[in-house]
């Protein structure tokens, strides 16, 4: 799995994690947050290492299905670019740009 796909998961996960059963979420968690193997996490979870990677596999399959239906990710990543073009619109008015930072946008100046 490359860097860029973990961190497509990561961004999925914060948007669709609370849809998750618990068993899914600690799973998920153990494995891409706290980079466990699959051994260590069937140990922990008392379950076998095949059943961690079939969960494993489904979770993303299945934060990947939210996001085919809900598009939450790429109407984030379509607002951010919204408002980084007022951001360059507004040529330094102080006013615009402290807007912008509380709809999200980190780095306006």
């Amino acid at each position: 799995m490359t860097l860029e796909q973990r961190a497509q998961l990561a961004v999925l996960y914060d948007l669709y994690g609370g849809l998750l059963t618990e068993k899914q979420q600690n799973v998920f968690d153990l494995y891409h947050q706290c980079d466990l193997s699959l051994g260590e996490i069937a140990a922990e979870q008392n379950i076998s290492r095949p059943a961690v990677h079939d969960l494993i596999k489904r979770t993303e399959h299945l934060l990947e299905k939210y996001e085919e239906k809900l598009h939450l990710a790429q109407r984030e990543i379509e607002r951010r670019k919204l408002l980084e073009q007022m951001a360059d619109m507004v040529d330094g008015n102080e006013a615009v740009l402290a807007i912008l930072k509380q709809l999200g946008l980190e780095d306006a100046e």
